[in-house]
């Protein structure tokens, strides 16, 4: 059974966004780079995924595509019953306003031309949602600004960890049903990134949100998620429970990110018989055949070169695109 039919065996009632197949390209001279190539998953209501990789594997291009800023090259885009990749114009602009995003740098993110009030009202005024200064007061207040002292100040003068605070407040006014995080605590101090992330956490319970949470730290992406994607080279290799991930990976790959995750514990020594990756991370324009990540796997076999390995239930909610996997030994 492939991760898509067991995602199709959850309660459509549940769920608040599903992908299927999804595939985005880029132009690059005369040939295509293929930045995300079939991915499949899902996503429930009051649920967080966190989808992790290296900086490149395509994390960012699946949370575009997903808003249709680009839409994508192939592959189908659901929120609830509607298909937002067969939607054009006007359709388009209203569903979109049930999705929502934060950027990975807040400060750019931000007009700095206008007002934080200003900023945050955007949405309100373009799509007329009642009382604009109300709702205005009430998402900074949410976030911990407070409005009478920041509602006339430009984003300039505030900290990145402040500037992300806007960022999310902008996101909330709409009343989303998702919200898609863009690497959200990448560019701030370390001191402030548990900040942001308590706050998102607070945010979800309080506005009823379903979280897709990019990242590549897989320490952050643990004290957040509910379910793990993890990504190499535009392609899924395996998705399921955090903790069950987190416990026993079964794909090489989602092994090496853990092992690289350091210890805190002063005493630890590393494991020099544990097999590490090899060589270098391959080029999208030319990727390998069959599994991408065979050209650095310690478990790869003349099999993976010739076919692409199909993602596939190992445990419940847990599988794994791997013709070798962990679970094998």
């Amino acid at each position: 059974m492939s991760a898509l039919q067991a995602s199709e065996q959850r309660s459509d009632q549940d769920l608040v966004l599903r992908v299927e197949h999804l595939t985005v390209g880029f132009p690059l001279g005369r040939g295509i780079v293929q930045a995300v190539s079939d991915v499949s998953f899902d996503l429930a209501r009051g649920e967080t995924l966190g989808l992790v990789g290296e900086s490149g594997c395509g994390k960012t291009s699946v949370g575009r595509a997903l808003m249709q800023l680009p839409p994508p090259t192939s592959g189908r885009v659901f929120l609830s019953d509607t298909e937002l990749t067969g939607l054009e114009g006007e359709a388009l602009r209203r569903t979109r306003t049930r999705l929502q995003m934060i950027f990975q740098d807040p400060i750019s993110s931000l007009n700095p031309r206008r007002t934080v009030g200003d900023i945050v009202a955007e949405g309100l005024r373009i799509w007329d949602r009642g009382s604009v200064d109300a709702k205005v007061h009430e998402v900074m207040e949410a976030v911990g600004l407070d409005p009478s002292v920041h509602r006339d100040r430009h984003p300039h003068q505030f900290s990145g960890g402040q500037c992300q605070r806007i960022c999310i407040a902008r996101s909330l006014a709409l009343e989303p049903e998702v919200l898609i995080c863009d690497e959200p605590v990448s560019a701030l101090d370390v001191s402030v990134q548990a900040q942001i992330l308590n706050l998102l956490e607070d945010m979800k319970q309080r506005y009823h949100l379903s979280l897709l949470f990019v990242a590549h730290d897989l320490a952050v992406v643990k004290n957040i998620s509910d379910r793990l994607a993890v990504m190499y080279l535009g392609m899924l290799c395996e998705i399921g429970d955090a903790d069950s991930i987190y416990r026993q990976p079964a794909h090489p790959y989602t092994r090496a990110l853990l092992d690289a995750v350091p210890d805190p514990d002063p005493d630890a020594r590393p494991d020099h018989d544990r097999p590490s990756l090899q060589g270098e991370l391959p080029s999208p324009v030319d990727p390998p055949s069959g599994c991408r990540f065979r050209t650095r796997c310690p478990r790869a076999q003349d099999r993976c070169a010739r076919e692409v390995p199909a993602m596939e239930m190992i445990a419940t909610d847990h599988a794994v695109a791997c013709h070798y996997p962990l679970t094998d030994d």
